[in-house]
């Protein structure tokens, strides 16, 4: 514990943490020592990019997608999902509302296209998207692998960030969650791409998946250190029933939720005392667990939150994972809920705020 308490009192003033006391940050399970842990993070959140949270309204536009991997809900293979696609102007609308309602920037998410129809398509939409809010709405991107040349022409429409998340950096592990012709390699060359074509670029992982280790975790930390991430965007792996890894695992426990929860937010923690300045956001996922999980994600260092915008009669069928919340509630009832929420744990909303990366404008010396 002596050792703990030295690697916080070191991280206060310095996020530069080798990968033996990162995994020791993240076994912690003493819950006086992980108060301490969420404290410092929360700290160093507050230095670094403020008591805010920036609202990211997430628009998920289709749940059709070329890929299989083995624990996603709307992977290509299951068949008891209802498949939906979003047409151009159900999206801007969506937009649309954000903006009027002060968000300052919205996500549009779906499963992986890569057709022409479709990449034409998501250039329109943002392009109107920021013709129609002056050029003053952040448009978040998270559509999957692409090429160069597409991540281009979407940027070259108006968006502005881009998360593609990499969920482990384990090579065996990553191997044993996707089908042989999914390449890490491949999702690595794609963030290189994204760095090029001059988004900010954020990337995220899994935690809990059956094998991974803290040193695992460590690892991801690091890595998204070494590549100079400018926002990361991950959750705790919860099985979804319809897939191969989901059929393996029975539905969580009260103490599997818990632990699950417990570990979602250690990793918040420690990758803002680690990368200290970058954009968090609290998951979804975070709420699955516990109806409090995002707000507990903030006060452990996350400054983002995405509310949801999909129609209802869609959200059921954009489900990644079982039991995924708020599936019944429109877009005016996840803003109240959660700027009541929020404002109960003493942080302001970044109203009207792009909320842009501090790490990326000092990247790119903004």
């Amino acid at each position: 514990m002596s050792n703990v308490n030295a690697i916080l009192k070191k991280a206060k003033v310095s996020g530069d943490l080798s990968r033996e006391e990162i995994a020791a940050l993240l076994s912690i399970t003493n819950e006086t020592m992980l108060q301490k842990l969420y404290d410092t993070a929360y700290a160093v959140k507050a230095e670094f990019v403020g008591r805010v949270a920036y609202f990211r309204g997430l628009i998920e536009c289709s749940n059709f997608c070329i890929k299989d991997c083995y624990y996603c809900g709307i992977r290509r293979s299951n068949q008891n999902v209802e498949r939906f696609q979003m047409d151009e102007e159900e999206i801007f609308k969506e937009a649309m509302w954000a903006h009027e309602a002060e968000y300052g920037s919205c996500v549009i998410q779906s499963g992986e296209r890569q057709d022409e129809a479709y990449i034409a398509m998501i250039e329109r939409v943002v392009r109107r998207i920021a013709a129609a809010s002056g050029g003053t709405m952040g448009i978040t991107l998270s559509l999957g692998e692409q090429t160069e040349e597409v991540y281009r022409r979407w940027k070259d429409a108006g968006a502005h960030r881009y998360l593609l998340r990499i969920e482990t950096t384990n090579p065996e592990l990553y191997a044993k969650i996707h089908p042989a012709d999914h390449s890490m390699e491949v999702r690595k060359a794609c963030l290189e791409s994204l760095r090029r074509t001059g988004y900010q670029v954020g990337t995220g992982v899994m935690m809990g998946l059956p094998g991974q280790t803290m040193e695992d975790l460590a690892d991801d930390i690091l890595f998204l250190k070494a590549i100079d991430i400018d926002m990361v965007g991950m959750g705790p792996y919860i099985p979804h029933s319809d897939t191969p890894m989901g059929q393996e695992i029975p539905a969580y426990t009260d103490a599997e939720k818990s632990a699950a929860l417990q570990l979602g937010l250690k990793m918040i923690a420690v990758t803002r005392i680690v990368l200290r300045d970058i954009n968090i956001a609290a998951a979804t996922a975070l709420q699955a667990l516990e109806y409090t999980g995002r707000e507990q994600g903030l006060k452990c260092g996350a400054n983002v939150i995405m509310p949801n915008l999909t129609e209802t009669e869609f959200r059921p069928k954009y489900q990644l994972y079982d039991n995924k919340p708020c599936t019944d509630e429109n877009s005016a009832m996840c803003r109240g809920c959660l700027s009541g929420r929020i404002k109960g744990i003493g942080e302001t909303i970044g109203f009207n705020e792009r909320g842009d990366s501090l790490h990326y404008r000092k990247r790119v010396g903004e």
